[in-house]
């Protein structure tokens, strides 16, 4: 009798395993495919935004760029976790703990790209689009930070709370429109950095929450 309930087991734990690789492999596909779509339209959506350009709706993109970076998503990670931890709610305070680590990760492995993979940015003229001086913020066009960081951080909240995180989404897709608007990145910039920042929630996520989830089934037992 034991060993049939083990083989049950073993046979769940090996649908799981394979749903879960199945949905992996959905995902990568559809990151791959959006990635390959953006750069082929790369310079026809920045040809609309320069086209459709309003000094109105242009300020306002500049004050969602400002806001949208990543001091100010770092002053409301570290309020949000004070709070939490105050409140003594362990829960909301691994969440707001990963969001930021999630956001540094992504901040970390962009700036390396940055370094590494230098891209004029679309309001620089120039013959070569790719490579150029590293230390340059004019060339460091790919991948965008500013959603890096924020797909990041609203990411975990997403992966943690799906209403709440839904109902920030729009603001990393905001920020994320207001740097193409204002000439500051490609398309494919943007869709490669929210690919990075979606990553790095991805492994922030799993392997906090892991460790939370072990040490609170070690305290029951």
């Amino acid at each position: 009798m034991e060993r049939k309930i083990a083989s049950g087991k073993s046979d769940g734990n090996l649908f799981v395993k394979r749903g879960t690789a199945f949905y992996w492999l959905i995902g990568i596909v559809i990151a791959a495919t959006a990635i390959a779509v953006s750069f082929h339209f790369d310079d026809s959506v920045r040809d609309f935004m320069m086209q459709h350009q309003n000094p109105g709706v242009r300020n306002f993109m500049r004050y969602v760029s400002l806001l949208g970076d990543w001091p100010t998503h770092t002053a409301v990670g570290l309020l949000l976790l004070v709070l939490a931890w105050r409140r003594g709610s362990e829960e909301w305070t691994g969440i707001f703990l990963a969001m930021l680590l999630a956001m540094m990760l992504a901040g970390a492995v962009g700036t390396v790209i940055k370094r590494t993979v230098p891209r004029a940015r679309p309001s620089v003229y120039t013959d070569t689009r790719w490579g150029g001086p590293r230390f340059s913020s004019k060339y460091h066009s790919f991948p965008s930070g500013h959603v890096g960081a924020s797909t990041a951080f609203f990411g975990v909240l997403l992966i943690a709370r799906r209403r709440v995180g839904l109902a920030c989404l729009p603001i990393p897709i905001l920020i994320g429109f207001s740097r193409m608007y204002i000439g500051a990145h490609y398309l494919s910039d943007v869709v490669c950095a929210a690919a990075m920042g979606t990553l790095c929630a991805l492994v922030v996520a799993h392997f906090l929450f892991l460790r939370i989830r072990n040490r609170q089934l070690k305290f029951e037992t």
